[in-house]
């Protein structure tokens, strides 16, 4: 064998460089917040310990404790997260902004999301019901101040006549429950549908008819429908 060939050969078998703690930490706390969302959505907040959330995440309890504390500082961190990525949707949205195309994505958007992550709109569905005691503080002031925001850009828009919708709290309040409606009550929907389980069309299906439906609702003229 060759020099040459040698060395190519130490390259091939040579393992890869070991990964940074802060890549070491993120991966390790996406596992948390993935398992935690299945531990308290199946036994909630009360049943749910932080053993199980290990069990589930395939790593020692002590990592649980270490990157979050306690159960409830994780509750809470599993909620805001949810909440910060729903929200993601109009992060972008100004005065300025085409309000169709504004809509649109956020109907999209949402939609996506409940079909991708239906845990995580249980998990805040029941936490709500519940009177939201981890949340009522975010919620009366980040959350708050988030809507209102939104809501006096789409008020100028009404002022400008680009859009016909008056109180768009309201606008707000539909996005939400027509596309969440789809992760919080899967069981029954799928039953109506004659199924057990979503298929990959049923997204599709649902934004066909919502998208056109919210638009009209706005005064405005989607590409279809």
């Amino acid at each position: 064998m060759t020099q040459n060939n040698q060395k190519n050969n130490s390259c091939a078998t040579e393992a890869p460089p070991p990964r940074s703690q802060q890549d070491i930490r993120a991966r390790n706390q996406a596992l948390i917040l993935t398992a935690a969302e299945e531990e308290f959505v199946l036994k909630s907040y009360r049943g749910a310990t932080m053993q199980g959330i290990a069990d589930r995440a395939g790593l020692p309890k002590a990592n649980i404790h270490y990157y979050f504390k306690n159960k409830k500082n994780l509750y809470r961190v599993v909620l805001r997260s949810i909440i910060q990525e729903w929200n993601e949707g109009l992060v972008t949205m100004t005065v300025d902004s085409d309000p169709k195309t504004v809509i649109e994505k956020f109907v999209r958007t949402k939609l996506h999301q409940a079909f991708a992550h239906p845990n995580r709109h249980k998990l805040f569905a029941v936490e709500v019901i519940g009177g939201a005691p981890h949340l009522h503080d975010f919620m009366s002031t980040t959350m708050q101040e988030w809507a209102l925001d939104k809501v006096q850009v789409m008020k100028v828009w009404h002022e400008q006549g680009k859009i016909s919708i008056a109180d768009p709290l309201q606008l707000l309040i539909l996005v939400w429950a027509t596309t969440q409606r789809y992760a919080e009550f899967e069981t029954e929907i799928v039953g109506l549908m004659g199924k057990t389980a979503y298929d990959k069309e049923d997204e599709t299906r649902a934004a066909e008819f919502l998208v056109p439906f919210i638009l009209h609702g706005c005064g405005l003229k989607p590409e279809y429908g």
